[in-house]
């Protein structure tokens, strides 16, 4: 294990924890007989994922679908009003308690509002899925922009800079690794608004497959859709991790470096 390099004791390591956690999941209900009503075996969750794939793969790309879309006008939306607020003080003070008022109000609330506004489908779906989303990235992003130091901000004004100049090429790249680390908190956020909507006001997605399972008593059903969620929301975060990568690498410490060049 010594031998390997950081990055690959790391990923066996945790395909060791992850493979660990289901051979104990399933021992432990094999040993106490567990019922599939109360915790099926992560054998019989994955025999219903290969029986029942060729009708859960439909609702699977529409709530990939779904999210995607929330996820982005939420990013998008997220990033301009955390722009707006994180670049001046006085905005930041105003409307950050209005924002955190905003954000507390469950999301489960506002389903009922956007179903009579737009009627059952789709559309209530992915407003949730992007209303959830929002309120991480709009915090990071201004409080990415806040953390300039005004000392930098003074030099830079001396040497004739002005306030766009300075947000285009010092503000929004700091705030760069606090977008990333946004995106991996929304994205996950986002398949929770999406579940939630499909689950009350529509006839598709896994919140819906979920739903019709668990109403039938259908267990082993319902932890396949959670299977699937999970699955999902494991490739959007390891995709956002490896744009993060590319993109703010600068910002990240050097793992050999970290570890001494062991």
């Amino acid at each position: 294990m010594n031998a390997l390099s950081p990055v690959l004791r790391q990923r066996v390591l945790s395909a060791a924890a992850l493979i660990g956690f289901f051979v104990l999941w399933e021992v432990i209900c094999l040993a106490f007989g567990v019922s599939d009503l109360i915790l099926p075996r992560p054998s019989q969750i994955a025999a219903v994922l290969v029986e029942k794939m060729p009708l859960l793969w439909p609702h699977a790309l529409q709530t990939l679908y779904t999210t995607f879309v929330g996820f982005a006008f939420g990013v998008l939306a997220g990033i301009v009003i955390g722009v707006g607020i994180g670049s001046s003080k006085l905005a930041y003070d105003v409307t950050y308690p209005l924002l955190v008022g905003f954000s507390s109000i469950p999301k489960v609330a506002v389903v009922p509002l956007f179903v009579v506004w737009f009627g059952a489908g789709t559309v209530p779906a992915i407003l949730t899925s992007m209303v959830i989303s929002i309120f991480p990235v709009v915090v990071n992003v201004a409080t990415g922009l806040a953390s300039t130091e005004p000392e930098l901000e003074d030099v830079l004004r001396v040497l004739g800079a002005r306030k766009r100049d300075i947000l285009w090429n010092v503000g929004l790249p700091r705030a760069m690794p606090y977008l990333f680390a946004s995106l991996k908190i929304a994205i996950t956020l986002s398949f929770v608004g999406t579940v939630l909507a499909e689950t009350v006001a529509s006839n598709k997605g896994i919140g819906t497959v979920m739903m019709i399972a668990s109403g039938n008593f259908d267990v082993p059903m319902v932890f396949a859709g959670l299977f699937l969620l999970a699955a999902m929301g494991v490739v959007l975060y390891a995709l956002s991790s490896l744009v993060e990568q590319r993109v703010t690498g600068w910002s990240q410490r050097k793992t050999d470096l970290a570890t001494g060049g062991a």
